[in-house]
């Protein structure tokens, strides 16, 4: 009895000090424009590092102080962060949600918020970001592919 009490114990504290993150990928023609709802709320170093990753995958985007039919946008993103004191300031939850003709396609969730005394909360903002997009943005680019392809037959 002892044993299983000790166990339940171990597993209930390593889940109650864990960092949870999840990611739904989307497929997205690279000829895509994505429409980016700025969110004033977050700190400017998210929407930059944002612009910088998608700049990287040649991925067209707008920034848009709102999204509405007025934006003729198939794809659009959404995005929120916060961040937290403890011991130092860190990014706590991140989340980027990407609709494609208004309905979610796709989102990436990080969550250090039941992070309690697990060290690894105290991560770099912009690399996890960066993480999180080029997981979250699957590119369709049939013509690389078909030539991978072609190369492989010979």
């Amino acid at each position: 009895m002892r044993k299983i009490v000790i166990a339940f114990l171990i597993v209930f504290l390593s889940t109650a000090c864990s960092i949870k993150q999840r990611i739904d990928p989307i497929q997205i023609n690279n000829t895509a424009v994505v429409c980016i709802q700025e969110n004033p709320d977050v700190r400017e170093g998210f929407l930059k590092e944002m612009e910088v990753v998608l700049k990287e995958k040649k991925i067209d985007y707008r920034i848009v102080r709102e999204l509405n039919a007025s934006n003729q946008c198939e794809w659009t993103a959404t995005y929120t962060a916060n961040w937290a004191w403890d011991l130092a300031l860190y990014m706590v939850y991140a989340e980027i949600k990407v609709y494609h003709d208004g309905r979610l396609d796709g989102e990436a969730i990080y969550d250090a918020r039941r992070g309690g005394a697990n060290m690894s909360k105290f991560i770099d903002a912009e690399p996890k970001i960066r993480e999180l997009i080029e997981q979250l943005i699957k590119q369709k680019q049939a013509s690389l592919l078909w030539s991978t392809m072609e190369q492989v037959a010979i």
